[in-house]
């Protein structure tokens, strides 16, 4: 089973991240974080890296539901769309497959409301 879902975009780097954070949105989505790792590493490391922004989307209904199910789940949300440039220039973006980060949980509850995530996150990134 992969943990992602991927797609290969004809947008640029900075209008995928818009594009993206649009159709989470229309999805219920909000994006609680945003991390330019391309800037954070040349901060922190003095290294150059390729555009890569990590977007921490919650979904709150979707996010209390799965708190109600299971106490602990907090440390593996919000789920995380990237959108990075390959080494051959083009933009990709990748969220992750909530029914796969939560397969080690023996739970039939929270597996519903992964489900139901996932079909969503499925969903954006086909759309961009």
């Amino acid at each position: 089973m992969t943990y992602h879902f991927t797609k290969v975009s004809d947008l640029a780097f900075d209008a995928a991240v818009q594009k993206v954070t649009e159709e989470l949105k229309k999805e219920g989505f909000g994006v609680l974080t945003e991390i330019d790792v391309t800037a954070t590493l040349k901060k922190k490391l003095n290294v150059d890296f390729r555009k890569y922004r990590i977007l921490g989307a919650c979904n709150p209904p979707f996010a209390y539901e799965a708190l109600q199910a299971e106490d602990k789940i907090g440390t593996m949300l919000p789920c995380n769309v990237i959108v990075q440039e390959t080494r051959d220039g083009k933009v990709e973006i990748s969220a992750v497959d909530p029914v796969a980060s939560m397969a080690a949980i023996q739970n039939a509850k929270l597996g519903a409301v992964a489900e139901q995530v996932r079909a969503k996150l499925k969903s954006v990134v086909e759309r961009v």
